[in-house]
């Protein structure tokens, strides 16, 4: 059952004949694939930095309200005031033009447009800024992991990459919640099942919510992989397979995993009450696994029912 599927400084110099790009040199060629996750960090940051803005009332900040403003929420000298950063700087700061930029600036920004920790994160992700050490790209899953989802029933329980495709999944998630084993392989990726494919049956009653913090958490995860083809294809396929998507999108709201009681209707047994549980299986390579548990007697009863029949 597992799926086997400061700003980065842009000045460039020439050094002895060749290129030198971000510590990058080669034969008068600058990687695409620098240039490119630049652009495209530059752009999210352009995006997330204005949407931050708008959604802070002046009056919320001292400002005096009324006048006219072209723009909703604070404008960008006022931003810029609040940070103690000079106007022009925060302007081209937020227009993603390539400048240097450092944690102690990025710190008042966080502060002025009152970002909570994980959007304060995405921040310093996006402009280039490290938290902490380096993550592995490595993404392969222990064999012994299927083996604990078999042992985990009647508890459904399936293994998720940070860009939500499932990497393992056990018989129970199957009965409970959806038969993934009659899922294609390709579509095995909880939003393209939420926003798009037609095979999810089990519904959400708190569906609306469920959707906005599956975006936000996708958003958030998706500031390390940018510049990355996969991730690339699966936004826009997602933005022009799904309007309700797009519209979350355009949010740019971030969020983290989190223990959550959610509320399934299955059409054999009715309301499940169940709180949702997330253990990472490696969190150098991202993975996690997520267990669904009872939070009553009577859901318990009901997990046995569906999958002992």
């Amino acid at each position: 059952m597992s799926l086997l599927s400061s700003m980065p400084v842009a000045t460039d110099k020439i050094a002895g004949g060749s290129v030198v790009s971000d510590g990058i040199v080669s034969d008068g060629i600058v990687s695409d694939s620098v240039v490119s996750d630049k652009d495209e960090r530059r752009r999210e940051l352009s995006a997330f930095l204005r949407s931050r803005r708008e959604r802070i009332q002046p009056e919320e900040v001292g400002f005096a309200p009324g006048g006219r403003r072209r723009t909703p929420g604070l404008r960008r000298e006022e931003v810029a005031q609040l940070a103690g950063v000079g106007v022009t700087w925060y302007t081209w700061l937020e227009q993603g033009r390539d400048i240097n930029v450092s944690a102690q600036v990025l710190e008042a920004i966080s502060r002025t447009l009152r970002l909570d920790r994980l959007e304060r994160n995405h921040l310093y992700t996006l402009a280039g800024i490290a938290l902490g050490p380096g993550k592995s790209d490595c993404s392969a899953l222990p064999g012994s992991v299927q083996k604990m989802l078999g042992q985990l029933s009647p508890y459904p329980a399936l293994v998720l990459n940070s860009r939500y495709d499932v990497l393992a999944f056990n018989d129970s998630y199957c009965k409970v919640i959806l038969d993934l084993d009659a899922v294609p392989l390709e579509e095995r990726n909880l939003l393209w099942l939420t926003f798009v494919s037609d095979e999810w049956q089990c519904s959400f009653v708190d569906g609306e919510a469920v959707e906005q913090h599956l975006v936000a958490g996708y958003r958030a995860a998706s500031a390390e992989h940018l510049s990355e083809p996969s991730w690339q294809d699966l936004t826009e396929r997602l933005l022009a397979s799904s309007p309700l998507f797009a519209e979350l999108w355009q949010r740019y709201d971030v969020a983290a995993p989190s223990s959550k009681i959610k509320v399934l209707g299955n059409e054999r047994v009715g309301i499940l009450r169940m709180e949702s549980v997330s253990l990472w299986v490696s969190q150098v390579a991202r993975m996690r696994m997520i267990t669904y548990t009872p939070v009553d007697e009577e859901t318990e009863s009901k997990l046995h029912t569906l999958v002992n029949c």
